[in-house]
């Protein structure tokens, strides 16, 4: 990598962030220049509001959440597209795409910036300044972990052969951070714990919901923990979450309305990224691809207001309807005609237009979305499957778990007689849970191929079938390291 790809670029006429806990409204654009000295606290705090909005930027949050959710079986593309993204739906990766290159580089970047505070920071500094380090270290032990889900194989395959990626550590030099070489999955897993636990370790402000704090760094440690098969640590840490007392699930009431209201404050929220108003990205925003339609949430025919090109899986939609009271069918909003759901032709055979709203309306803006990253509700599932994989007796544990997530989006609860009976094992219950309240959250892929299970998309949508099984052992699964970033540095092995 050359330096200017490692570096920050902090930040010219990126968006502001506001913080309501620090009463302050800070503009990226007037952050600290790359080769200025953090000399002052303020200077810290501003180098770190430019840190968040680095990794707000389209090119990590919309091409990363590409990688996340569209290799799933809850969405389907509708037709097909010139844009990169169709290869990484259809399981053809590429090592030119587009979409990689910029996640890679957006990446890096921002954990740079964030390096660069680190390095400013004692310690032993004031409680504001260990804070502020706390931050940082949260940040870059969460883009690590985005880079080695995308880029490497699942944890449970072979951890300590197969390769992660580059840790791009505080203190290294220049002619280091050149040569870096791709660390095996372990080494980066590790290196993401050490630094959520020093970051929560640091931090003792309550902030809002687009900032990292103490519970923000405990969170993404039970699903890193949970990822690494550690269920003991997975129920330790999610449970510091859920009795922390600062969030609570949102009422049966409010849940439908979960993604369009202003994120700060919400309750369950444990981490957004956030957007305001004048953060509008139109066309370009990850709703534009789900949905077409008017600020009312009325849906619209295609380009109305956004492509509404990739839709709910009829899989998904079909799975949630057998109880056709259930809250989560709020987030897919069928386009119909006549009392009809549509048809996209564009492609054979033809595919329900079912969009799907979760990343668009906030705040009554249609293609307006502040991406939540960690909500309380994965906290329970996350406990619930750990305890599922302890059994010892911990099965009515995590069928609680799982039941206080269906009662609120009001279906029936589940029994382990009941499961007995069908011949589904708690853990299905729990993964099944985990598919119908996280859906096009980014979890689903990583959820099958992480517990050794097969991706299965038998429905219209997949573009060139109506059958396509992924293997979790498949080397597709991963995406190629960007070939520009090898070029530059040849210590980069390519995944196979």
């Amino acid at each position: 990598m050359k330096i200017k790809y490692l570096k920050v670029l902090l930040l010219t006429g990126l968006v502001a962030i506001s913080s309501i806990a620090c009463k302050k409204t800070f503009n990226p654009s007037t952050a600290i220049d790359e080769n200025s000295a953090l000399t002052s606290e303020a200077d810290i705090e501003t180098a770190t509001i430019g840190t968040y909005a680095l990794f707000k930027a389209e090119a990590y949050v919309r091409s990363g959440y590409f990688f996340t959710e569209y290799p799933t079986d809850e969405i389907a593309q509708g037709q097909n597209s010139s844009d990169d993204l169709s290869n990484i739906y259809k399981y053809t990766p590429i090592k030119t795409s587009g979409h990689a290159a910029n996640f890679w580089l957006s990446a890096y970047r921002s954990i740079s910036a964030a390096n660069r505070v680190i390095e400013a920071i004692n310690d032993n500094a004031s409680t504001p300044l260990k804070q502020l380090k706390g931050e940082n270290l949260y940040i870059r032990g969460m883009l690590h972990f985005n880079l080695v889900r995308i880029f490497g194989r699942p944890y449970s395959q072979n951890p300590t052969t197969n390769l992660g990626v580059p840790i791009l550590k505080d203190g290294l030099t220049e002619d280091q951070k050149l040569t870096l070489s791709r660390s095996n999955v372990k080494e980066v897993y590790d290196a993401v714990v050490a630094d959520l636990l020093k970051a929560a370790d640091l931090m003792t402000q309550a902030k809002t919901n687009s900032f990292a704090s103490r519970e923000v760094a405990y969170a993404l440690l039970s699903r890193v923990y949970l990822y690494m098969e550690n269920n003991e640590k997975a129920v330790e840490y999610a449970d510091k979450v859920i009795n922390s007392g600062r969030y609570s699930l949102l009422s049966s009431g409010e849940y439908p309305t979960y993604f369009r209201g202003v994120p700060d404050g919400n309750k369950e929220t444990i981490f957004c990224i956030r957007h305001i108003k004048t953060e509008d990205r139109g066309f370009s925003s990850i709703g534009s691809m789900y949905f077409s339609g008017d600020a009312s949430g009325n849906p619209l025919n295609q380009a109305a207001s956004g492509w509404g090109e990739i839709y709910a899986s009829k899989k998904l939609y079909d799975a949630l309807s057998a109880n056709p009271q259930d809250l989560r069918l709020k987030f897919i909003s069928p386009l119909t005609e006549n009392g009809v759901v549509k048809l996209n032709n564009k492609i054979t055979p033809n595919v329900p237009m079912y969009y799907i709203n979760k990343y668009s309306l906030q705040e009554g803006i249609v293609n307006l979305s502040s991406p939540v990253y960690i909500r309380l509700a994965e906290m329970y599932l996350n406990r619930a499957e750990a305890n599922a994989k302890l059994g010892a007796g911990k099965e009515q544990l995590a069928l609680d778990d799982v039941n206080r997530i269906r009662t609120r989006a009001g279906i029936p609860t589940l029994t382990l007689a009941g499961l007995a009976t069908s011949g589904k094992s708690v853990l299905d219950a729990v993964l099944d849970e985990r598919w119908y309240e996280l859906s096009f959250e980014g979890h689903r892929a990583y959820d099958l191929f992480r517990n050794n299970r097969a991706l299965t998309r038998n429905y219209p949508g997949t573009g060139t079938s109506t059958n396509q099984t992924v293997q979790p052992g498949d080397s597709k699964i991963v995406s190629f390291i960007p070939q520009n970033e090898i070029d530059k540095n040849k210590n980069l092995v390519q995944n196979p």
